[in-house]
């Protein structure tokens, strides 16, 4: 069980990375030339400057706005999964086993009883 559960983690470690560089690297540099040129993880609100020692305090809104598509993402894919397999579900239960047809030798059987029955 243990072993399931590290290898699923793992994937997840691993499809999250995949999303984060399909994300960064093929999505947001087309957007971003589309709007200007802007390179998103870049955009930031600056509410104070650095002080000596003391970092600037920024706001990173590029980084959010990557996130949020990060999970638009994966909630679509999870969206498309769930939806493939509900449909294949459908599709095992609208599908019963018809009864096969009586043998000739039951058919035979049945009117030698109903005959039998009549006499």
């Amino acid at each position: 069980m243990l072993l399931i559960w590290l290898s699923a983690s793992s994937l997840d470690a691993a499809f999250g990375k995949i999303v984060s560089s399909f994300v960064a690297d093929v999505i947001m540099p087309p957007i971003g030339v589309m709007m200007g040129g802007v390179n998103f993880s870049d955009l930031a609100y600056t509410i104070q400057e650095a002080a000596g020692d003391v970092p600037a305090v920024v706001i990173k809104y590029g980084a959010f706005i990557q996130t949020v598509v990060d999970f638009i993402i994966v909630a679509f894919a999870i969206f498309i999964a769930v939806k493939v397999m509900n449909s294949l579900k459908k599709e095992e239960e609208a599908a019963p086993e018809e009864e096969p047809a009586p043998s000739k030798e039951e058919v035979l059987l049945t009117e030698i009883r109903d005959i039998l029955k009549n006499k």
